[in-house]
């Protein structure tokens, strides 16, 4: 059985798309076949990877909009056990789009069918809203994984996805899970950043991810040499926290 894990926060900068790749990797690290999706129009997981997106021919919005266009005609082969859906800035006008659609919420579910049984993992970087393009990613998944900042904002700012996630679970999609919270962006050595780990931990409990994901430029870097941050510097301490959320996904 395919496991759908939409990446959602509608906050920017918490890590989604660092999230969305390490834990592909990682899980092909341990021998499962995984699709990386590209549902944020900024293309940063497209882009991230090294793919010319100006250049390609199909994406996932092409695949959204064109009944013509089949899914596996946008697909990217990364490495062995690693594939893309790509997108480009054409997805902004998705949004628009939907909007006559009937049944716009399931369109992103509609079109993932016929890729289950193909990959264990179909993972899923949303955009940083809770517009469409977030709803149908909620809307094809089985779970959610929420990076969350270690910063009080960022933990106050997540009543709002929670909010949303529950709507979807009671309207569209009975079956979503949140699989868990991880915690990112950490810096041990500020009170402030312990003090919010704690406090979540103390919300939610099991919920929390016991990986937490470190602050480091490790991460800035390795885009920029088109590669995963395992693949960058297999031994930073991020990499080593995203190993050990793959195992625990993968044993869940």
């Amino acid at each position: 059985m395919t496991v759908v894990i939409a990446v959602a926060n509608q906050k920017g900068g918490v890590g989604k798309t660092t999230t969305v790749i390490n834990l592909g990797v990682a899980l092909t690290e341990l021998g499962h076949r995984v699709l990386i999706v590209d549902l944020d129009p900024q293309s940063s997981l497209s882009i991230g990877t090294g793919l010319d997106i100006l250049g390609l021919d199909s994406t996932i919005y092409n695949v959204l909009t064109n009944p013509g266009v089949p899914i596996g005609q946008a697909i990217r082969n990364l490495h062995p056990n690693l594939d893309l859906l790509p997108a480009n800035i054409d997805l902004a006008g998705a949004e628009i789009e939907f909007m006559s659609e009937i049944g716009r919420e399931s369109i992103l579910k509609e079109h993932l069918e016929p890729l289950l049984g193909q990959y264990d993992y179909i993972i899923i970087d949303c955009p940083p809203s809770l517009g469409i393009l977030t709803i149908n990613a909620l809307t094809a998944a089985n779970s959610v994984i929420i990076p969350l900042q270690c910063e009080y904002l960022a933990m106050r700012g997540m009543q709002q996805l929670l909010q949303t996630i529950e709507k979807v679970q009671k309207k569209i999609n009975p079956d979503l899970q949140i699989l868990g919270i991880l915690g990112t962006m950490y810096d041990g050595r500020t009170l402030h950043a312990r003090e919010v780990l704690d406090e979540v931990r103390s919300i939610f409990g099991d919920l929390v991810f016991e990986p937490v994901v470190k602050k480091s430029i490790r991460f800035a870097e390795a885009p920029v040499a088109n590669l995963s941050l395992i693949e960058y510097d297999p031994e930073n301490e991020g990499a080593q926290a995203y190993r050990q959320l793959a195992k625990e996904i993968a044993h869940a």
